[in-house]
Protein backbone atom coordinates (compact mmCIF):
# COMPACT_ATOMS: atom_id res chain seq x y z
CA UNK A 1 0.00 0.00 0.00
CA UNK A 2 0.98 3.54 -0.28
CA UNK A 3 1.90 4.94 2.73
CA UNK A 4 4.33 7.61 4.79
CA UNK A 5 6.32 6.55 7.97
CA UNK A 6 7.83 8.40 10.59
CA UNK A 7 10.11 7.34 13.33
CA UNK A 8 11.33 8.80 16.25
CA UNK A 9 14.46 7.38 18.47
CA UNK A 10 13.53 7.56 22.37
CA UNK A 11 16.24 10.47 22.51
CA UNK A 12 14.49 12.57 19.83
CA UNK A 13 10.75 12.43 21.30
CA UNK A 14 9.02 14.72 23.54
CA UNK A 15 9.23 12.34 26.66
CA UNK A 16 11.58 9.93 26.20
CA UNK A 17 9.51 6.99 24.55
CA UNK A 18 9.58 5.60 20.95
CA UNK A 19 7.57 6.71 18.76
CA UNK A 20 6.40 4.56 15.17
CA UNK A 21 3.97 6.05 13.01
CA UNK A 22 2.24 5.34 9.90
CA UNK A 23 -0.31 6.47 7.45
CA UNK A 24 -2.18 3.42 5.67
CA UNK A 25 -3.12 4.44 2.37
CA UNK A 26 -5.53 2.49 0.40
CA UNK A 27 -4.46 1.95 -3.64
CA UNK A 28 -6.13 4.81 -6.02
CA UNK A 29 -9.48 4.31 -6.64
CA UNK A 30 -10.96 2.85 -3.53
CA UNK A 31 -10.87 2.96 0.47
CA UNK A 32 -10.38 0.71 2.60
CA UNK A 33 -12.50 0.35 5.82
CA UNK A 34 -10.67 -0.37 8.50
CA UNK A 35 -10.88 -0.79 12.43
CA UNK A 36 -9.07 -1.04 16.05
CA UNK A 37 -9.67 -4.16 17.38
CA UNK A 38 -7.69 -6.50 20.63
CA UNK A 39 -7.25 -10.24 19.12
CA UNK A 40 -6.58 -12.65 22.02
CA UNK A 41 -4.38 -15.89 21.71
CA UNK A 42 -7.66 -18.23 21.62
CA UNK A 43 -8.17 -16.22 18.31
CA UNK A 44 -4.71 -16.75 16.23
CA UNK A 45 -4.60 -19.81 14.44
CA UNK A 46 -1.87 -22.51 14.45
CA UNK A 47 -2.35 -22.57 10.85
CA UNK A 48 -2.58 -19.53 8.61
CA UNK A 49 -3.43 -19.36 4.79
CA UNK A 50 -2.73 -16.40 3.02
CA UNK A 51 -5.83 -15.02 0.85
CA UNK A 52 -3.45 -13.34 -1.72
CA UNK A 53 -0.67 -15.54 -1.71
CA UNK A 54 -2.32 -19.62 -0.64
CA UNK A 55 1.02 -19.80 1.14
CA UNK A 56 0.14 -21.93 4.56
CA UNK A 57 2.67 -21.51 7.52
CA UNK A 58 2.31 -23.18 10.26
CA UNK A 59 2.66 -20.57 13.75
CA UNK A 60 3.83 -21.06 17.12
CA UNK A 61 1.34 -22.34 19.82
CA UNK A 62 2.04 -19.47 22.11
CA UNK A 63 0.86 -16.47 20.50
CA UNK A 64 0.28 -13.00 22.87
CA UNK A 65 -2.71 -10.87 22.76
CA UNK A 66 -2.27 -7.75 20.52
CA UNK A 67 -3.50 -4.78 19.12
CA UNK A 68 -4.65 -4.59 15.74
CA UNK A 69 -6.19 -2.65 12.44
CA UNK A 70 -7.92 -5.25 10.08
CA UNK A 71 -9.54 -4.81 7.59
CA UNK A 72 -13.01 -4.74 7.35
CA UNK A 73 -14.50 -6.09 3.86
CA UNK A 74 -14.36 -9.79 4.52
CA UNK A 75 -12.27 -12.17 1.58
CA UNK A 76 -9.48 -9.70 1.27
CA UNK A 77 -7.19 -10.98 4.21
CA UNK A 78 -6.44 -9.88 7.83
CA UNK A 79 -4.42 -6.69 7.04
CA UNK A 80 -3.28 -6.39 10.86
CA UNK A 81 -1.57 -3.20 9.86
CA UNK A 82 -0.33 -2.19 13.27
CA UNK A 83 -0.42 -3.01 16.44
CA UNK A 84 0.99 -3.55 20.06
CA UNK A 85 1.78 -6.92 21.90
CA UNK A 86 0.78 -7.88 24.93
CA UNK A 87 5.25 -7.97 25.59
CA UNK A 88 5.02 -4.08 24.73
CA UNK A 89 6.69 -4.66 21.37
CA UNK A 90 4.95 -2.32 18.61
CA UNK A 91 4.91 -3.21 14.70
CA UNK A 92 3.98 -1.74 11.84
CA UNK A 93 3.83 -3.02 8.21
CA UNK A 94 4.04 -2.00 6.04
CA UNK A 95 5.39 0.94 3.67
CA UNK A 96 5.64 -0.14 0.38
CA UNK A 97 8.78 0.64 -1.32
CA UNK A 98 10.51 0.20 -4.26
CA UNK A 99 13.27 -1.30 -6.19
CA UNK A 100 15.19 -2.04 -9.31
CA UNK A 101 15.68 -4.32 -12.27
CA UNK A 102 19.38 -5.31 -11.30
CA UNK A 103 17.62 -6.44 -7.96
CA UNK A 104 14.76 -8.24 -9.07
CA UNK A 105 16.35 -10.12 -11.91
CA UNK A 106 18.83 -11.57 -9.25
CA UNK A 107 16.13 -12.64 -6.83
CA UNK A 108 12.91 -12.13 -8.14
CA UNK A 109 9.84 -11.57 -5.94
CA UNK A 110 7.57 -14.92 -5.32
CA UNK A 111 4.42 -14.84 -7.15
CA UNK A 112 1.27 -16.85 -6.86
CA UNK A 113 0.92 -18.91 -9.39
CA UNK A 114 -2.80 -19.89 -10.25
CA UNK A 115 -3.30 -24.18 -11.62
CA UNK A 116 -3.90 -23.43 -15.27
CA UNK A 117 -3.15 -26.04 -18.47
CA UNK A 118 -3.10 -29.17 -15.81
CA UNK A 119 -0.34 -27.57 -13.46
CA UNK A 120 -0.83 -27.61 -10.00
CA UNK A 121 -0.78 -23.75 -7.84
CA UNK A 122 2.07 -22.72 -6.95
CA UNK A 123 1.97 -20.48 -3.77
CA UNK A 124 3.47 -17.28 -3.76
CA UNK A 125 5.15 -15.46 -0.69
CA UNK A 126 4.20 -13.53 1.68
CA UNK A 127 3.29 -9.34 2.05
CA UNK A 128 1.18 -6.96 3.84
CA UNK A 129 -1.71 -9.08 4.25
CA UNK A 130 -0.10 -11.59 6.09
CA UNK A 131 3.24 -9.63 7.74
CA UNK A 132 2.24 -8.55 11.17
CA UNK A 133 -0.60 -11.66 11.84
CA UNK A 134 2.55 -13.91 11.22
CA UNK A 135 4.87 -12.16 13.64
CA UNK A 136 3.95 -9.97 16.14
CA UNK A 137 2.18 -12.17 18.23
CA UNK A 138 5.56 -13.79 18.79
CA UNK A 139 7.87 -11.20 19.59
CA UNK A 140 9.34 -10.02 22.51
CA UNK A 141 11.33 -7.01 21.53
CA UNK A 142 11.99 -5.30 18.11
CA UNK A 143 14.68 -7.15 17.56
CA UNK A 144 13.50 -10.17 17.79
CA UNK A 145 10.88 -9.04 15.39
CA UNK A 146 13.47 -8.25 12.87
CA UNK A 147 14.84 -11.60 13.55
CA UNK A 148 11.69 -13.23 13.12
CA UNK A 149 10.28 -11.56 10.07
CA UNK A 150 13.85 -12.08 8.36
CA UNK A 151 13.90 -15.75 8.82
CA UNK A 152 10.14 -15.95 7.25
CA UNK A 153 11.29 -13.99 3.95
CA UNK A 154 14.08 -16.32 3.91
CA UNK A 155 11.88 -19.64 3.95
CA UNK A 156 8.61 -18.25 2.22
CA UNK A 157 10.12 -15.34 0.69
CA UNK A 158 7.40 -12.11 -0.75
CA UNK A 159 5.54 -11.34 -3.81
CA UNK A 160 6.39 -7.22 -2.71
CA UNK A 161 8.99 -5.10 -1.70
CA UNK A 162 8.40 -3.84 2.20
CA UNK A 163 9.57 -1.56 4.66
CA UNK A 164 8.84 -2.71 8.14
CA UNK A 165 9.06 -0.88 11.57
CA UNK A 166 9.54 -2.60 15.17
CA UNK A 167 9.86 -0.93 18.25
CA UNK A 168 10.06 -1.88 22.20
CA UNK A 169 10.66 0.76 24.91
CA UNK A 170 14.43 1.10 24.22
CA UNK A 171 15.50 0.35 20.30
CA UNK A 172 13.30 0.68 17.12
CA UNK A 173 14.74 -1.04 13.83
CA UNK A 174 13.45 -0.71 10.62
CA UNK A 175 13.39 -3.75 7.60
CA UNK A 176 13.51 -3.54 4.49
CA UNK A 177 13.29 -6.46 2.04
CA UNK A 178 15.14 -6.81 -1.04
CA UNK A 179 14.10 -8.85 -3.67
CA UNK A 180 11.82 -11.75 -3.58
CA UNK A 181 13.87 -13.37 -0.20
CA UNK A 182 16.62 -10.53 0.88
CA UNK A 183 16.36 -8.48 3.32
CA UNK A 184 18.53 -5.69 5.61
CA UNK A 185 17.59 -3.76 9.06
CA UNK A 186 19.16 -1.04 10.63
CA UNK A 187 18.43 0.48 14.02
CA UNK A 188 17.45 4.03 14.49
CA UNK A 189 19.91 6.13 16.28
CA UNK A 190 18.15 7.36 19.63
CA UNK A 191 18.78 10.88 18.66
CA UNK A 192 17.45 10.40 15.39
CA UNK A 193 14.17 10.01 13.53
CA UNK A 194 13.64 8.62 10.15
CA UNK A 195 10.97 9.77 7.14
CA UNK A 196 10.22 7.22 5.03
CA UNK A 197 7.98 7.65 1.83
CA UNK A 198 7.32 4.55 -0.13
CA UNK A 199 10.96 4.27 -1.31
CA UNK A 200 14.02 2.15 -0.27
CA UNK A 201 15.16 4.33 2.14
CA UNK A 202 18.35 3.23 3.96
CA UNK A 203 21.57 5.00 2.70
CA UNK A 204 24.81 3.98 5.12
CA UNK A 205 25.00 0.02 5.82
CA UNK A 206 27.18 -1.59 7.86
CA UNK A 207 27.49 -5.04 6.54
CA UNK A 208 30.04 -6.21 8.86
CA UNK A 209 28.10 -5.49 11.90
CA UNK A 210 25.00 -7.30 9.70
CA UNK A 211 26.94 -10.52 9.58
CA UNK A 212 28.79 -10.56 12.91
CA UNK A 213 27.85 -8.34 15.95
CA UNK A 214 24.46 -7.33 14.81
CA UNK A 215 24.62 -4.19 17.04
CA UNK A 216 23.32 -1.82 14.45
CA UNK A 217 22.68 -3.93 11.39
CA UNK A 218 21.45 -7.06 10.12
CA UNK A 219 20.23 -8.86 6.98
CA UNK A 220 20.02 -12.17 5.32
CA UNK A 221 22.79 -14.71 5.90
CA UNK A 222 24.27 -14.36 2.21
CA UNK A 223 23.56 -10.56 1.48
CA UNK A 224 27.21 -9.71 1.00
CA UNK A 225 27.86 -12.42 -1.56
CA UNK A 226 24.44 -11.49 -3.16
CA UNK A 227 25.55 -8.46 -3.75
CA UNK A 228 29.07 -9.22 -4.99
CA UNK A 229 27.45 -12.44 -7.12
CA UNK A 230 24.92 -9.77 -9.32
CA UNK A 231 27.38 -6.49 -8.77
CA UNK A 232 24.96 -3.99 -7.24
CA UNK A 233 27.63 -2.01 -5.16
CA UNK A 234 27.56 1.15 -7.09
CA UNK A 235 29.85 2.92 -4.95
CA UNK A 236 33.29 4.19 -6.67
CA UNK A 237 34.70 5.23 -3.21
CA UNK A 238 34.56 1.61 -1.66
CA UNK A 239 31.74 2.92 0.69
CA UNK A 240 28.52 1.39 0.34
CA UNK A 241 25.20 2.83 -0.57
CA UNK A 242 22.48 0.57 0.13
CA UNK A 243 19.65 2.79 -1.28
CA UNK A 244 21.71 3.32 -4.79
CA UNK A 245 21.99 -0.66 -4.93
CA UNK A 246 19.04 -1.86 -3.76
CA UNK A 247 16.33 1.13 -4.84
CA UNK A 248 15.53 3.55 -7.32
CA UNK A 249 15.78 6.77 -8.74
CA UNK A 250 12.53 6.93 -11.14
CA UNK A 251 11.12 10.15 -12.48
CA UNK A 252 7.81 9.11 -11.10
CA UNK A 253 9.76 8.88 -7.37
CA UNK A 254 10.40 12.63 -8.31
CA UNK A 255 6.85 13.75 -8.01
CA UNK A 256 5.04 10.89 -6.04
CA UNK A 257 7.99 9.84 -3.01
CA UNK A 258 10.79 12.18 -2.89
CA UNK A 259 9.00 15.47 -2.24
CA UNK A 260 7.33 14.02 1.11
CA UNK A 261 10.90 13.04 2.41
CA UNK A 262 12.27 17.16 1.60
CA UNK A 263 8.58 18.08 3.37
CA UNK A 264 9.39 16.53 6.46
CA UNK A 265 12.65 16.88 7.13
CA UNK A 266 12.31 20.19 6.44
CA UNK A 267 9.74 20.78 9.05
CA UNK A 268 11.66 18.62 11.84
CA UNK A 269 15.02 20.54 10.52
CA UNK A 270 13.97 24.00 9.55
CA UNK A 271 17.07 25.40 9.66
CA UNK A 272 20.07 22.69 10.02
CA UNK A 273 19.93 22.26 5.71
CA UNK A 274 18.75 25.46 3.27
CA UNK A 275 15.68 23.88 1.59
CA UNK A 276 14.10 26.47 -1.03
CA UNK A 277 15.63 28.67 -3.43
CA UNK A 278 18.12 27.97 -6.22
CA UNK A 279 20.88 27.31 -3.58
CA UNK A 280 19.30 24.67 -1.48
CA UNK A 281 20.85 21.72 -0.52
CA UNK A 282 17.85 19.53 -0.93
CA UNK A 283 15.11 19.90 -3.45
CA UNK A 284 11.74 18.19 -3.42
CA UNK A 285 13.68 16.00 -6.49
CA UNK A 286 16.49 15.17 -4.10
CA UNK A 287 17.56 11.69 -4.55
CA UNK A 288 20.22 11.94 -1.73
CA UNK A 289 18.04 13.15 0.87
CA UNK A 290 18.90 11.61 4.30
CA UNK A 291 17.36 8.79 6.20
CA UNK A 292 17.60 10.27 9.17
CA UNK A 293 18.23 13.37 11.31
CA UNK A 294 18.75 14.91 14.55
CA UNK A 295 16.02 17.03 15.16
CA UNK A 296 16.06 20.81 15.87
CA UNK A 297 13.89 20.03 18.85
CA UNK A 298 12.37 17.10 20.62
CA UNK A 299 9.33 15.54 18.09
CA UNK A 300 5.98 15.66 19.87
CA UNK A 301 2.94 13.18 19.48
CA UNK A 302 1.08 16.57 18.00
CA UNK A 303 4.20 17.41 15.40
CA UNK A 304 4.15 13.75 13.89
CA UNK A 305 0.30 14.04 13.38
CA UNK A 306 0.93 17.44 11.38
CA UNK A 307 3.79 16.02 9.08
CA UNK A 308 1.79 12.90 8.45
CA UNK A 309 -1.36 15.04 8.08
CA UNK A 310 0.83 17.54 5.52
CA UNK A 311 -0.40 18.46 1.61
CA UNK A 312 3.00 21.27 1.75
CA UNK A 313 1.70 24.01 3.50
CA UNK A 314 3.69 27.19 3.14
CA UNK A 315 5.08 26.03 -0.48
CA UNK A 316 4.01 26.46 -4.09
CA UNK A 317 2.41 22.71 -3.86
CA UNK A 318 -0.16 23.23 -1.68
CA UNK A 319 -3.09 22.26 -3.44
CA UNK A 320 -5.33 24.39 -1.25
CA UNK A 321 -3.21 27.40 -1.26
CA UNK A 322 -5.20 30.72 -2.19
CA UNK A 323 -1.27 31.85 -2.86
CA UNK A 324 1.31 31.63 -5.58
CA UNK A 325 1.90 29.37 -9.15
CA UNK A 326 -1.53 27.48 -9.73
CA UNK A 327 0.44 25.62 -12.12
CA UNK A 328 2.44 24.66 -9.47
CA UNK A 329 -0.57 23.65 -6.48
CA UNK A 330 -0.83 19.72 -6.35
CA UNK A 331 2.65 19.01 -8.35
CA UNK A 332 3.45 16.71 -5.67
CA UNK A 333 1.69 13.69 -3.99
CA UNK A 334 0.81 14.98 -0.42
CA UNK A 335 1.17 13.53 2.20
CA UNK A 336 -2.19 14.03 4.02
CA UNK A 337 -4.44 12.55 1.06
CA UNK A 338 -8.25 11.21 0.39
CA UNK A 339 -7.06 7.48 0.44
CA UNK A 340 -5.61 7.63 4.03
CA UNK A 341 -7.14 4.72 6.02
CA UNK A 342 -5.84 5.10 9.17
CA UNK A 343 -2.97 6.52 10.84
CA UNK A 344 -1.14 4.50 13.86
CA UNK A 345 1.33 6.26 16.44
CA UNK A 346 2.36 4.02 18.27
CA UNK A 347 4.09 5.75 22.01
CA UNK A 348 6.12 2.97 23.29
CA UNK A 349 6.63 4.46 27.06
CA UNK A 350 8.02 2.36 30.02
CA UNK A 351 5.00 1.90 31.51
CA UNK A 352 1.29 1.39 29.66
CA UNK A 353 1.55 2.15 26.09
CA UNK A 354 -0.77 4.53 24.46
CA UNK A 355 -1.47 4.01 20.80
CA UNK A 356 -3.36 7.05 18.76
CA UNK A 357 -5.45 6.28 16.04
CA UNK A 358 -7.43 8.23 13.30
CA UNK A 359 -9.26 7.12 10.51
CA UNK A 360 -9.77 8.66 6.74
CA UNK A 361 -8.03 11.43 5.71
CA UNK A 362 -5.76 13.08 7.77
CA UNK A 363 -6.05 16.55 6.44
CA UNK A 364 -9.54 16.48 8.51
CA UNK A 365 -9.47 14.26 11.20
CA UNK A 366 -8.18 13.90 14.09
CA UNK A 367 -5.74 11.45 16.29
CA UNK A 368 -6.97 9.72 19.82
CA UNK A 369 -4.65 8.04 22.00
CA UNK A 370 -6.00 4.78 23.54
CA UNK A 371 -3.90 2.56 26.08
CA UNK A 372 -3.14 -1.03 24.57
CA UNK A 373 -3.52 -2.90 27.39
CA UNK A 374 -6.62 -4.39 27.18
CA UNK A 375 -8.77 -6.97 26.66
CA UNK A 376 -11.26 -5.08 24.29
CA UNK A 377 -11.86 -1.52 22.56
CA UNK A 378 -14.50 0.55 22.41
CA UNK A 379 -17.35 -0.01 19.75
CA UNK A 380 -16.59 3.43 18.38
CA UNK A 381 -13.83 2.89 17.12
CA UNK A 382 -14.08 -1.78 16.22
CA UNK A 383 -17.41 -1.68 15.09
CA UNK A 384 -16.95 -0.53 11.48
CA UNK A 385 -18.88 -1.95 8.93
CA UNK A 386 -18.89 -2.18 5.06
CA UNK A 387 -22.06 0.05 4.63
CA UNK A 388 -21.30 4.02 5.92
CA UNK A 389 -22.89 4.71 9.27
CA UNK A 390 -22.43 7.46 11.64
CA UNK A 391 -22.17 4.96 14.73
CA UNK A 392 -18.66 4.80 14.37
CA UNK A 393 -15.15 6.65 14.17
CA UNK A 394 -14.36 5.92 10.90
CA UNK A 395 -17.30 6.64 8.85
CA UNK A 396 -17.55 9.85 10.22
CA UNK A 397 -14.47 10.76 10.11
CA UNK A 398 -14.92 9.80 6.31
CA UNK A 399 -18.18 12.30 5.99
CA UNK A 400 -16.39 14.91 7.45
CA UNK A 401 -13.34 14.79 5.41
CA UNK A 402 -15.33 14.41 2.06
CA UNK A 403 -17.36 17.72 3.27
CA UNK A 404 -14.80 19.60 4.70
CA UNK A 405 -13.01 19.70 1.77
CA UNK A 406 -15.25 20.77 -0.50
CA UNK A 407 -16.01 23.44 2.06
CA UNK A 408 -12.18 24.04 2.56
CA UNK A 409 -12.51 27.39 3.79
CA UNK A 410 -15.40 27.57 5.68
CA UNK A 411 -14.67 24.27 7.43
CA UNK A 412 -11.07 24.80 8.27
CA UNK A 413 -11.58 26.44 11.38
CA UNK A 414 -14.09 24.16 12.69
CA UNK A 415 -11.51 21.42 11.78
CA UNK A 416 -8.79 22.98 13.86
CA UNK A 417 -10.75 23.55 16.49
CA UNK A 418 -11.89 19.72 16.47
CA UNK A 419 -7.86 18.58 16.32
CA UNK A 420 -7.47 21.23 19.12
CA UNK A 421 -10.02 19.64 21.70
CA UNK A 422 -9.79 16.25 20.79
CA UNK A 423 -6.02 16.04 21.11
CA UNK A 424 -6.17 18.40 24.92
CA UNK A 425 -8.94 16.15 25.82
CA UNK A 426 -6.72 13.00 25.48
CA UNK A 427 -4.00 14.07 26.56
CA UNK A 428 -5.83 15.21 29.70
CA UNK A 429 -7.19 11.56 30.08
CA UNK A 430 -4.34 9.71 29.67
CA UNK A 431 -2.61 12.39 32.28
CA UNK A 432 -5.41 11.56 35.00
CA UNK A 433 -5.30 7.69 34.41
CA UNK A 434 -1.47 7.53 34.03
CA UNK A 435 -1.67 8.31 37.97
CA UNK A 436 -4.59 6.31 39.17
CA UNK A 437 -2.84 3.94 36.92
CA UNK A 438 0.44 4.56 39.27
CA UNK A 439 -1.40 3.80 42.59
CA UNK A 440 -2.73 0.67 41.97
CA UNK A 441 -1.09 -2.22 41.98
CA UNK A 442 -3.40 -5.06 41.17
CA UNK A 443 -3.45 -5.79 37.61
CA UNK A 444 -6.79 -6.64 36.74
CA UNK A 445 -8.11 -3.49 38.39
CA UNK A 446 -5.39 -1.61 36.21
CA UNK A 447 -6.52 -3.19 32.99
CA UNK A 448 -9.86 -1.69 33.95
CA UNK A 449 -8.67 1.32 34.73
CA UNK A 450 -7.25 1.36 31.21
CA UNK A 451 -10.04 0.15 29.65
CA UNK A 452 -12.54 2.47 31.36
CA UNK A 453 -10.08 5.25 29.85
CA UNK A 454 -10.39 4.44 26.67
CA UNK A 455 -14.28 4.24 27.15
CA UNK A 456 -14.23 7.65 28.39
CA UNK A 457 -11.93 9.01 25.55
CA UNK A 458 -14.24 6.93 23.20
CA UNK A 459 -17.37 8.93 24.63
CA UNK A 460 -16.14 12.25 23.89
CA UNK A 461 -14.56 11.70 20.77
CA UNK A 462 -18.19 10.74 19.45
CA UNK A 463 -19.66 13.87 20.67
CA UNK A 464 -16.73 16.01 18.70
CA UNK A 465 -17.08 14.41 16.17
CA UNK A 466 -20.73 14.30 15.96
CA UNK A 467 -20.73 18.45 16.72
CA UNK A 468 -17.94 18.78 13.87
CA UNK A 469 -20.10 16.87 10.98
CA UNK A 470 -22.34 18.71 11.69
CA UNK A 471 -20.82 22.07 11.56
CA UNK A 472 -18.98 20.96 8.13
CA UNK A 473 -22.37 19.83 6.43
CA UNK A 474 -24.16 23.05 7.60
CA UNK A 475 -20.46 24.83 5.78
CA UNK A 476 -21.38 22.57 2.34
CA UNK A 477 -24.64 23.05 2.21
CA UNK A 478 -24.66 27.28 2.38
CA UNK A 479 -22.51 26.12 -1.03
CA UNK A 480 -25.03 24.37 -2.80
CA UNK A 481 -26.07 26.17 -5.99
CA UNK A 482 -29.59 26.13 -5.02
CA UNK A 483 -28.56 28.65 -1.77
CA UNK A 484 -29.47 32.30 -1.87
CA UNK A 485 -29.05 34.57 0.74
CA UNK A 486 -32.31 36.27 0.95
CA UNK A 487 -34.79 34.93 3.65
CA UNK A 488 -38.84 34.04 2.68
CA UNK A 489 -40.01 36.53 5.28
Amino acid sequence: MPCTTILVGKKASYDGSTIIARNDDSGAGHFTPKKFVVVHPEEQPRKYKSVISHVEIDLPEDPMRYTSMPNVLEGKGVWAASGVNAAHVGMTATETITSNPRVLGADPLVEYQPAADGREEVPGGIGEEDIVYLVLPYIHTAREGVARLGSLLEQYGTYEMNGIAFQDKDEIWWLETIGGHHWMAKRVPDDHYVVMPNQQGIVDFDLEDALTAQKEHMCSADLKEFIEKYHLDLSVDGKFDARAAFGSHDDADHVYNTPRAWFLLRYFNPRTKKWDGPLADYTPESDDLPWCMVPEKKITIEDVKYALSAHFQGTPYDPYAAYGDDSMRGAYRSIGINRNDFLSVIQMRSENPVEWIAFASNAFNVLVPFYTDVEETPAYVSNTAADVSTDNFYWVSRLIAAMADASYKGSIFHLERYQEKVMSEGHAIINRYDDLLAKESDPKAQTRLRQQANEEMAQLLKKDAATTLDQVLFELSNQMKNCYARSDA
